[in-house]
């Protein structure tokens, strides 16, 4: 967790008009406190960012298949017909170019390779790899939805080949190329499905004034896309957090230190970001990439090497950039104005050496989050070097996909001390008789009061407390039910408590 992230927002009130707002409480949708859209006003509650708990690497590598460096480009599905979650890397053997491993497992822990028959390898299809064909060539499946309200089988599982195309099969392993017109983009790019608008989202890499940076496309059918909705890029401000947080990585041994250290190429940009629905939002988790000087390519040596041939002629032709990423936190309401959360802090960070980490330098972020009971599972890429250098046989191209696990919206606390916190509410029209809350008391207690269009406390719940993840509110005064229809405000008060959220339903 990192604390004290955002500034205080002490006794803040807003304008009368943004107060007075009447704004849409949906029902069954969680109100999480990433911006102010529900807030009209706060008192002793400071916002803090949390970071997910990792439990390492669920997917490693097997060198006696030829595999160096696993990643992830999506999310587990789960089949509902088949009772597993399906997944997908990026890559497989380097000496078997443009395949996946395609994975399954019943707990999202323990993962198996089932054989496919699908591509022959080391003269054999038992094997677990899987790839799609265009005009002769193979390409991976690395970017997986599935769209429940697709009324052809057939259909069922939906990919993003970018430069390539899209894809369509019923079952996540045989794939079927549609003739629409493919989406571009450079080496990085993320593909999620928001199942509430029936929107597609698929990021691709360009350029930005710091260097790379990502362009957002959508589609409401899976064959029309837009033309970018907008670019989000790093900003004067990432070059100054940037500085500071490479000063602070050579001064500290117990990170990994990139293979070079030279101020004048440093820089901060945007090497991958990942979009999904939320709740409300669209999050966005951009891999934040802090360059550090640059490897020389083509030097004695260097074809012994231990990395991957096509790799290789890469870093023989030009070198690489040395550095490492840390994956932030970001939120949108449309897609287009992004706001910036936890003051750039990462959101998931490097390990330490000697830990047994994969993600000591080289982190990709998870694509979309798997909600599990009151838990958000993120599967995300973890490297333990970004760059090679000859005198440093320890960087080796070697990752990982790994596993962090975020309390369900965790994103975001508000948080009160010893002194009692508010929240109070926009005013909406009241609809659902059941009001819960996700909030960690600690040793204090929530309250809540429901105040009417004149302000006046029209009911009053009974203290919550201890860690409820899905808190049900209960009343020792007034109801919900009296109330339907009708505009309202809630003010929450708090104390020695976390508060994540809170939403409206109907009593079964």
């Amino acid at each position: 967790m990192i604390g004290t992230i955002f500034a205080l927002l002490l006794s803040a009130t807003y304008s009368a008009a943004l107060e007075n707002d009447t704004i849409d409480v949906p029902l069954a949708e969680r109100q999480v406190f990433l911006d102010n859209y529900v807030i009209a006003q706060l008192e002793n509650l400071e916002r803090t960012m949390h970071q997910p708990m990792k439990k390492g690497a669920v997917i490693r590598p097997d060198p006696a298949l030829g595999e160096d460096f696993i990643q992830s480009r999506t999310a587990p599905i789960w089949d509902p017909v088949a009772k597993v979650f399906k997944f997908w890397s990026l890559y497989g053997p380097a000496e078997l170019p443009g395949v996946s491993g395609y994975y399954e497992s019943r707990d999202g822990l323990q993962w198996y390779k089932p054989n496919v028959g699908q591509i022959e390898y080391r003269g054999s299809r038992q094997n677990n790899y899987v790839a799609i064909e265009k005009e002769g060539r193979r390409h991976p499946i690395t970017m997986v939805v599935h769209d429940g309200s697709e009324s052809d089988p057939e259909r069922l599982f939906k990919c993003f080949l970018p430069n390539v195309g899209f894809a369509v099969s019923p079952d996540g392993i045989q794939w079927k190329m549609l003739q629409i017109k493919p989406v571009g983009s450079p080496d990085n790019f993320s593909f999620s499905y928001d199942e509430a608008q029936h929107r597609f989202i698929a990021t691709v890499k360009t350029g930005g004034p710091h260097g790379r940076a990502f362009a957002i496309y959508t589609s409401e059918d899976f064959n029309d896309w837009t033309t970018p909705w907008a670019l989000f890029h790093a900003d004067d401000l990432d070059q100054q957090l940037g500085l500071q947080n490479i000063q602070d990585r050579f001064a500290d041994p117990t990170l990994h230190q990139p293979c070079y250290n030279i101020p004048s190429t440093y820089n901060v940009d945007v090497y991958m970001l990942s979009v999904f629905r939320y709740e409300g939002f669209y999050i966005g988790v951009p891999a934040m990439y802090h360059q550090t000087g640059k490897v020389p390519g083509n030097w004695p040596g260097f074809d012994d090497m231990p990395i991957t041939p096509g790799m290789l002629k890469l870093y023989r032709r030009d070198g690489d950039w040395a550095g490492f990423h840390d994956v932030q936190l970001a939120c949108s309401r449309d897609l287009k104005s992004w706001k910036r959360l936890g003051d750039r802090k990462p959101f998931i960070g490097s390990s330490r050496l000697g830990s047994g980490a994969y993600d000591t330098a080289n982190i990709k972020p998870p694509a979309y989050p798997i909600v599990r009971d009151d838990e958000l599972w993120m599967y995300y890429t973890g490297g333990k070097m970004y760059g090679v250098v000859l005198d440093r046989p320890e960087h080796r191209l070697a990752g990982a996909i790994c596993l962090a696990v975020l309390r369900r919206d965790g994103f975001i606390s508000l948080d009160a001390g010893e002194e009692s916190g508010m929240l109070l509410t926009k005013p909406f029209v009241l609809h659902g008789t059941q009001l819960s809350v996700n909030v960690d008391t600690l040793k204090g207690a929530l309250e809540l009061e429901v105040l009417d269009g004149e302000d006046e406390s029209v009911a009053v719940s009974h203290p919550i407390v201890g860690d409820q993840p899905r808190g049900m509110v209960e009343w020792q005064s007034g109801d919900l039910a009296d109330l339907q229809g009708q505009t309202v405000r809630l003010r929450f008060t708090l104390r020695k408590a976390q508060f994540y959220s809170f939403w409206l339903d109907n009593t079964e």
